[in-house]
């Protein structure tokens, strides 16, 4: 018997099989009979829409048929955009990532494609379905490696900010990777560019190279604002980056700033806050801007009472609290920079922890906050902020310290930070006499699962050198 290699052959013997005519099959799956007649003979190719009408009819899964219809684009007819362009968007909602692999290899035999398919990448992208626009952007990267174009550049972009997720090691791994192409970007993406690139390297603890990364935000926002208003008229030609140009200025005196808080430089850190503070100059009108202009004057005066505390000013944290009280998405960052203050001071805060017990620790998703809070800083501040806690209270006696030191244990192996990895082992040590045997066996446990993550770390780094 003839094997079933082919869509036809499938549909002939599925005719055969239920005894179905042409006519009947129409009726059944809402093929136009003639286009069937015309598909069975081999004298029409098969379109995306009929191959989901034929699935359909026949009771199969959707993608029953995918693998097949790349030969059927590729072996049995000449390939055709107009198939292939609707085939690929299938693939990517259906997580047909194989099928997409197979198009996308065959097609860029022929770079003429290589625009066409960087479009539905951006499609893909823009819709979320990044799985499927990373095996797009991969292939594309890898047929004009040596163009030295602005497409590769924007290839590895987004491939970078599809890679960013928990684990610092990756994110890293991600960064250096994309560093190298930044500057073959427009400026409107270098300014996103940049501004992912500082999350990660802060989340890293990586300050000189968030304060580098600032600097050159800030150069290029103010050129281009100059650009921008050096005329009455804007080109309307000009790409726009994801926020108004005048953002990326403001935001890279915020960073700025940040860099010295960690550097306990807070002097410098103030004048960095005056600096993102300042309206004065910026042109733009409207109700967007004026969100913008006041977001940026609530961190400032937080931060200004931040500052202060962290100098170790304990007289400002009444004040301090009062002014995050009622802003809910800046509470846990507020916990977070009091309970390193008093650990830092000895001060007790026993009364600031009291007044917000749903962030002790934090127990809603991360994502719920704005701007300023980016998911890789976040993720690592937690961490920190449950260790911290757990210092506080087992230098208090209090029993729950050792739960936090566990959770932080467990939430800095997740994100693979080596820092606060350190600080746990070195707090269970120090207080090792206050944990029960059940929260010593679950550190053990915690432990071994991190010496098993680090020796896959350590396996993966010695292959690829």
């Amino acid at each position: 018997m003839k094997p079933l290699t082919t869509i036809r052959s499938h549909l002939e013997a599925y005719l055969y099989s239920q005894q179905l005519s042409i006519n009947q099959f129409s009726i059944q799956s809402g093929v136009n009979s003639g286009t069937l007649s015309r598909i069975l003979s081999g004298q029409q190719p098969i379109a995306m829409n009929h191959l989901k009408l034929i699935t359909r009819g026949m009771s199969l899964p959707e993608d029953h048929f995918y693998s097949m219809y790349v030969d059927e684009c590729f072996l049995y007819s000449a390939p055709t955009w107009r198939r292939l362009r609707p085939f690929i968007l299938n693939s990517a909602e259906l997580g047909r990532l194989d099928c997409i692999e197979l198009v996308v290899k065959n097609l860029l035999d022929n770079l003429t494609y290589a625009p066409m398919l960087f479009e539905v990448a951006e499609d893909l992208f823009q819709q979320h379905h990044w799985q499927a626009a990373a095996v797009l952007y991969k292939n594309i990267s890898a047929s004009e490696k040596y163009q030295h174009s602005e497409r590769l550049a924007l290839c590895q972009y987004r491939l970078f900010r599809i890679a960013l997720g928990d684990s610092q090691t990756l994110n890293l791994q991600a960064a250096l990777l994309f560093e190298c192409y930044i500057e073959r970007l427009e400026v409107s993406d270098q300014l996103d560019g940049l501004k992912a690139l500082m999350h990660v390297y802060y989340s890293l603890h990586k300050w000189d190279k968030v304060d580098a990364l600032a600097q050159e935000m800030h150069r290029l926002a103010m050129l281009s604002y100059h650009h921008l208003h050096r005329s009455q008229r804007r080109d309307r030609q000009d790409k726009c980056p994801e926020k108004p140009v005048f953002f990326y200025a403001l935001y890279s005196h915020l960073m700025r700033a940040s860099v010295c808080e960690e550097f306990r430089d807070y002097e410098s850190a103030l004048k960095y806050v005056a600096l993102y503070m300042d309206r004065s100059w910026i042109r733009e009108k409207g109700e967007d801007t004026r969100h913008i202009l006041d977001q940026f004057q609530e961190w400032g005066t937080a931060n200004t009472l931040l500052y202060r505390m962290m100098s170790g000013d304990y007289g400002v944290l009444p004040e301090y609290v009062a002014y995050i009280a009622p802003h809910a998405s800046e509470i846990f960052v507020a916990l977070y920079h009091i309970v390193i203050s008093a650990n830092r001071f000895s001060w007790n805060v026993d009364e600031v922890l009291e007044q917000f017990p749903s962030y002790i620790p934090y127990r809603t998703n991360l994502k719920d906050f704005g701007e300023l809070h980016n998911q890789q800083i976040l993720a690592d501040q937690y961490s920190t902020f449950l260790a911290e806690l757990a210092n506080y209270y087992l230098r208090n006696h209090r029993l729950e310290g050792m739960g936090f030191l566990l959770q932080s244990l467990e939430s800095s192996a997740k994100i693979k930070s080596d820092s606060i990895i350190i600080k746990c082992v070195n707090l269970f040590e120090q207080f090792r006499h206050q944990a029960t045997e059940e929260q010593t066996e679950q550190y053990r446990l915690l432990i071994g699962e991190v010496q098993e993550s680090n020796d896959k770390k350590n396996d993966y780094a010695s292959n690829v050198m």
